[in-house]
């Protein structure tokens, strides 16, 4: 049995960028950062690392990154990984390996960015006591009535 499933929860490192291709497909492209704090076993410092993930939205989902997204904020992918190869002007073989989401959980709505406004400070007090929406990609139609903020 094979499995490709990745998880990820961390903060974006840039605005998502929204595109098309030429058939009309919705793509979306940003950079997760993840965390990892452990014990240096011969020192027994904290030591402290960041990895960088690219993530690639496709469709609906791609639209509703673009749109809820910011740099900074908080969301939880869930997906696989996809690595691509092509050559570069030079003639010089490139590969990049992202993650292909498939799901998609935001964080809340102030994480990272501007202090709240007293509408987004009563919309999470609601959403403390309500479940954050999860996204998955194979639902038809996401009407964003249905979000609640």
């Amino acid at each position: 049995m094979d499995l490709n499933k990745v998880f990820i929860v961390g903060r974006l490192t840039q605005q998502p960028l929204l595109k098309n291709t030429p058939s009309g497909q919705s793509v979306c492209t940003f950079s997760v950062a993840t965390n990892r704090t452990g014990k240096d076993r011969r020192t027994n410092e904290t030591k402290k690392s960041t990895e960088f993930h690219n993530v690639v939205l496709w469709g609906r989902l791609a639209e509703i990154a673009s749109q809820y997204l910011n740099k900074g904020g908080l969301v939880l992918i869930e997906g696989r990984l996809q690595t691509r190869n092509w050559k570069d002007n030079s003639g010089s073989q490139r590969y990049r390996t992202e993650i292909v989401g498939e799901r998609m959980q935001l964080g809340p709505r102030n994480a990272g960015v501007a202090k709240p406004s007293i509408v987004e400070a009563a919309a999470k007090d609601m959403a403390q006591q309500e479940e954050i929406p999860v996204i998955e990609e194979n639902e038809e139609e996401i009407d964003v009535a249905d979000i609640p903020f």
